[in-house]
């Protein structure tokens, strides 16, 4: 078991940039791959970036061109850049620790909120 930590989030105006860090503990990182989710208010959960153990990385179309996900195996922790940020960006981020070899989900950070005003 895994215990994941968001933090960065915040309020900003369209066009500015944030950058989100979840720091893992518990867990053996390097065994996992990592992603990103988001969940807006009256919407499902979507996915959003991932970076495999393999360093393997891929994006969400709603993102792509403008988010930038990488991991830091000595710190436990992976970022999420985001640039460019739209009002429909606004949600929660979570970080997510699984397993590549199963798709198990080994943990989840209890979130950190981004808000994008127009």
């Amino acid at each position: 078991q895994v215990q994941l930590i968001e933090s960065g989030g915040g309020s900003v105006q369209a066009g500015d940039s944030l950058k989100l860090s979840c720091v893992a503990s518990g867990g053996t990182f390097t065994s996992y791959d990592m992603e990103w989710f988001r969940q807006a208010p009256g919407l499902q959960r979507e996915w959003v970036a991932g970076v495999a153990k393999s360093g393997n990385i891929d994006y969400a179309d709603s993102v792509k061109g403008r988010f930038a996900i990488s991991r830091d195996n000595a710190e436990n922790t992976i970022y999420l850049q985001m640039n460019s940020l739209k009002p429909e960006d606004t949600a929660v981020y979570y970080c997510a620790a699984k397993f590549a070899w199963s798709g198990y989900y080994d943990g989840w950070g209890r979130g950190t909120q981004v808000t994008v005003s127009s």
